[in-house]
């Protein structure tokens, strides 16, 4: 495999700073992400349990026969560069299969795409097109500029110009980088095969502290590392558990988000046997709901979404947890490549066909399921038998014959094969505003009646 590399001296940036662009030409598949099976493994498994999958493997030939190229862009980083990089590589006709956006401490950008749509495998032409476009991007930008300058020469009645953006002091260091002096470890919470988590404060705050074994650091877990920091130092919402910081230095790499002191939804059905009365199973589905919509919002897909990965707070509120394996929607919106966990995985996920965010959505029906049952979803299966099913058989958990209609109907929804079917978060979230408006009326008209009842039965009494 041929690598080539060009530096372009056409930054998209006014400061005409250098950008950084690499073409890696291939015919391959699109990847997989972390331990999961790939799908010829999946299909080698499936023959076992005597299952036709016939669609995949046309799939994974045209797939094989497709020539794809990876791109590389090295930039300085500000905001909308990757939606800018996109437009620039659809303007030449190519699609985006998979997409990832990493920043470096120093204020760089690394995006890498790949892409198909380049008919000939060779890349000088391809290296040519994207010289050409990114040229023409800056002379558009250039043009703009000046036009704004001349706009804002001719109001001259004005005493002073406002910036464009107010600056903020810097001292050099990036708030989030933590300072390991100042954490402190208490309590092991988990161990996994690749990290622990802790119970310790920073700086006086009781947080969370997921170190990586340095001993099981690989080129993959590095990553995963990046990109988990890379996402949650963006997000705030009262539905997603606060990232407060993170070590990026080896080896001692771990990050710190807040202490969530009732633990996982899953450790509360399945080790402490816990139940959740339907007030309170739709007051934590609407959590749910709304963290995931703020995430859907700002372009971000979960992958994977299960009740392991989310946590309560001491006040009962529920907040959706661990980045490791999320990514940034690219503006296309297609995704491709398995990652997750087979039982709340959403089949076209396991089938390493194109997805969307609707993919969280049918992970978020096995939750709402496994919050109104109480237990774990096929536990009659293997995960890989589980995983067989719901794409081959259209496997779903039952229903429960007692579950509230609307519920049942929701749950139906939001696990449908086809995922232009299901509906959004938003849509999840009024009809679970609804249900809980229909529960409490229908609480307040028992109350009522069991009211009224004792006082007839009071006043029979009184006659007798």
């Amino acid at each position: 495999m041929s690598t080539e590399s060009i530096h372009s001296d056409c930054s998209m940036k006014e400061d005409a700073q250098s950008s950084y662009m690499a073409i890696r030409q291939s015919v391959h598949p699109p990847p997989t992400f972390g331990s999961s099976p790939n799908l010829e493994v999946l299909a080698f498994q499936a023959n076992k349990y005597n299952v036709e999958d016939g669609d995949s493997a046309v799939n994974s030939a045209s797939l094989l026969s497709r020539p794809m190229h990876e791109i590389t862009f090295s930039t300085v980083d500000r905001p909308k560069l990757l939606s800018e990089l996109t437009f620039l590589l659809a303007e030449i006709g190519l699609n985006i299969q998979e997409a990832h956006a990493f920043s470096t401490v120093d204020g760089f950008s690394l995006d890498v795409f790949v892409v198909d749509g380049w008919a000939r495998e060779e890349t000088e032409e391809l290296k040519n097109a994207l010289e050409k476009e990114i040229l023409k991007f800056k002379e558009q930008s250039c043009s703009k500029q000046a036009s704004i300058s001349a706009a804002s020469k001719q109001n001259e009645t004005r005493i002073e110009s406002i910036p464009d953006c107010v600056e903020i002091p810097s001292d050099g260091t990036d708030v989030w980088e933590i300072d390991t002096d100042h954490l402190k470890f208490e309590n092991k919470v988990a161990s996994g095969s690749y990290g622990d988590l802790y119970r310790g404060t920073y700086c006086s705050q009781e947080v969370a502290i997921k170190i990586l074994k340095p001993e099981r650091v690989s080129a993959e877990m590095l990553r995963e590392f990046s990109q988990e920091v890379y996402i949650m130092r963006k997000i705030r919402h009262k539905n997603v558990v606060q990232f407060i910081g993170a070590c990026t230095r080896p080896p001692n790499l771990c990050i710190v988000t807040e202490f969530m002191a009732r633990g996982s939804i899953y450790d509360f059905l399945h080790k402490q046997k816990g139940v959740f009365k339907l007030s309170s199973l739709i007051k934590v589905a609407t959590d749910v709901s709304r963290g995931m919509n703020y995430l859907h919002q700002n372009n971000i897909i979960h992958r994977d979404l299960k009740t392991a990965n989310l946590l309560m707070d001491e006040n009962e509120v529920v907040k959706v947890a661990d980045f490791g394996v999320a990514r940034v929607q690219t503006q296309s919106g297609v995704m491709t490549a398995e990652t997750g966990t087979y039982r709340w995985m959403a089949p076209e996920v396991i089938e390493h066909k194109p997805y969307d965010y609707k993919a969280d959505v049918f992970s978020f029906a096995i939750v709402l399921w496994e919050l109104l049952t109480g237990e774990l979803p096929y536990s009659y299966l293997t995960p890989l038998q589980a995983a067989v099913g719901v794409v081959q058989k259209g496997l779903r958990p039952t229903i429960p014959k007692n579950a509230h209609p609307k519920l049942a109907e929701l749950l139906e929804r939001c696990w449908r094969q086809d995922p232009s079917q299901r509906p959004n978060f938003s849509e999840i979230i009024d009809i679970l505003k609804q249900i809980a408006k229909e529960v409490t009326n229908d609480k307040e008209e028992r109350r009522r009646d069991k009211s009224s009842a004792g006082f007839f039965s009071a006043l029979i009494r009184g006659h007798h």
